[in-house]
């Protein structure tokens, strides 16, 4: 069987004149219809909004619970199988002479400031702490909540859902992307990777599908992001003496974020993010990531310093053991519920609708963003270098934060230093509550402002990040179209869904429209993997019989002779 030269023009019709000048409508209108109708839904009839994503989010969760589980499983094993594959591992992201365009230092560094993002500073302290009183084991009995032995089980859980699963589904799409853009030459957009299986299709109204999909799904991802950010931002606020505004009562006794205090904090976080996106990658978003680098390591040095060190790098390394020899079991397993209320298997699968499939929901809804700012770093690489680079080293910085921070706090309530103080504290004030233990009250409260600040950096750079590259999406993969008033409508949109699903139903209202969003993308990254596979297996072919397997704009590019 002859084997065909690989796809290597994709022409997306995009306007030539006019408002949408650059872009390509179908994709750009039809995003903005779907996303305008989902805030206006929210806004104009919440309760309706909160009782139908409710609805569907429990149909997905009883219904796609396997489909979840396993999809990220299949992530995992592909990207460690890539590695492993000699013909794919030694595979450039780009020609034969092409060379990474950054340092291995800067590569790292910015894979680090990817994997540390608002979700470490919400989760690096609420998440071990959420674990330690209650998880699989404890449910089960196999520990006691909120004692030293269900320390180790606590670690588990949290680098299971943060570490290679999450890096996983987000080198897939980077690889993918990266590989069809700087091998074959296509555009930077999501329906390239597809090319092997869907062909010139993927120039029409298929290929908008795709894109469609992709674009609503990082709007949902974003907004899940920034509504977890907000929420903490605004617990920053009040700990630094905003007033108490900021909280409203509820029916129970207890508080919640007042409206008031939504829509100030995404004034202020979106109108900084928009600025700093019509200033362009080069100005706005370096400005504020070396920001982020230079206060994440200072909060990090901190927390080594003046933490439970110990305490924590003992849980580091224990953590790390542990969750390896869990992997085999942890990410195949699918929890089903019995139907009886709070029998066992019913409380299991309802912790994994609430954590896992969550974060599997939000690492897939979240893929499309990450995944384009790694392909445009990783040019040059190998596939080798790109996938151990994409899942080790964020991983693992994931894990020290988890570990030392969450470490400080569980070990301050177990000592009974912080006597309920934190455990008792909402997970957006956790990180704060913790700071209030260790330091005296002027000091922490210098330390909760510089939190603040790192955090706002955060959100603004994540918003306009995501505005760059829906855009860059929206124009068939063109970083050049960045035109004002797009820029503006994706700003204030991200802002309104934000505001409206959290107004609608809080957070949980956010989490469940991401889930349903992120299902069809998942969909499409499953097709992107197999792409992948098939287009790696192809190129093998090619090059045994001296076929070029990469392509410029000038034409195809023949491999070099293989050294005998």
């Amino acid at each position: 069987m002859s084997i065909k030269p690989p796809l290597t023009e994709l022409p997306i019709r995009t306007a030539e004149n006019g408002f949408y000048r650059g872009f390509t409508k179908d994709v750009t209108i039809t995003a903005k219809i779907l996303v305008g109708a989902l805030i206006l839904w929210a806004v104009a009839f919440p309760e309706q909004a909160g009782s139908v994503l409710g609805a569907m989010n429990a149909f997905i969760l009883a219904s796609f619970n396997f489909w979840y589980v396993y999809v990220m499983a299949f992530f995992i094993t592909l990207c460690l199988g890539l590695a492993l594959w000699p013909r794919a591992g030694r595979m450039k992201l780009g020609h034969h002479d092409d060379v990474p365009e950054f340092s291995n230092f800067s590569w790292f560094s910015m894979m680090f400031g990817a994997g540390i993002g608002i979700g470490m500073l919400t989760f690096a302290t609420a998440e071990p702490m959420f674990h330690w009183g209650s998880n699989p084991d404890t449910i089960r009995g196999l520990t006691e909540g909120s004692s030293a032995e269900n320390v180790r089980s606590a670690y588990v859980w949290s680098f299971t859902h943060w570490g290679l699963a999450a890096w996983a589904s987000y080198a897939v799409v980077g690889l993918s992307l990266a590989f069809f853009a700087y091998r074959r030459n296509l555009p930077l957009t999501i329906r390239s990777a597809l090319a092997p299986i869907f062909g010139e299709r993927l120039s029409g109204t298929l290929g908008h599908v795709i894109d469609i999909v992709a674009v609503v799904a990082t709007v949902l991802g974003v907004a899940q992001t920034l509504g977890f950010g907000v929420e903490q931002f605004v617990a920053g606020l009040s700990r630094i003496g905003f007033g108490d505004w900021l909280y409203t009562a509820t029916a129970d006794g207890g508080q919640k974020t007042s409206t008031a205090a939504i829509i100030f904090a995404l004034l202020i976080i979106m109108g900084a993010s928009t600025l700093s996106a019509l200033s362009g990658v080069g100005k706005g978003i370096k400005w504020l990531s070396n920001i982020n680098m230079g206060l994440s390591f200072f909060l990090l040095l901190f927390f080594l310093a003046f933490g439970s060190t110990f305490f924590g790098l003992q849980a580091l390394v224990v953590g790390i053991f542990d969750y390896l020899v869990s992997i085999p079991q942890n990410i195949f397993t699918v929890w089903v519920s019995d139907g009886v209320d709070g029998s066992e298997a019913a409380q299991l699968a309802g912790w994994q609708g609430g954590w896992t499939i969550f974060y599997w929901a939000w690492w897939i809804a979240f893929a499309p963003f990450v995944g384009v700012f790694l392909a445009r770093i990783s040019k040059g690489r190998t596939i080798r270098e790109y996938v151990l680079g994409a899942l080790v080293i964020p991983s693992f910085m994931c894990f020290v934060w988890f570990a030392i921070v969450g470490g400080t706090a569980i070990d301050l309530e177990l000592s009974g230093e912080a006597a309920g103080a934190i455990s008792g504290a909402a997970s957006s004030d956790q990180l704060f509550a913790t700071l209030a233990v260790i330091l005296n009250e002027n000091l922490a409260w210098i330390m909760s402002l510089i939190v603040v600040v790192l955090l706002l950096t955060y959100l603004v750079t994540s918003a306009d990040s995501a505005v760059l590259i829906i855009n860059t999406i929206n124009a068939a993969g063109d970083e050049g179209p960045k035109a004002r008033p797009h820029i503006l409508f994706w700003g204030a949109a991200l802002a309104l869904v934000v505001g409206a699903l959290i107004i609608a139903g809080g957070l949980g209202a956010i989490q469940t429209a991401m889930v349903i969003g992120a299902l069809p993308f998942s969909a499409v990254m499953v097709l992107m993997g197999l792409a992948l596979i098939k287009a790696i297996w192809r190129d093998g072919k090619r090059e045994a019989i001296g076929l070029p397997t990469t392509h410029d704009d000038d034409g195809p590019v023949a491999a070099p002779e293989p050294a005998e």
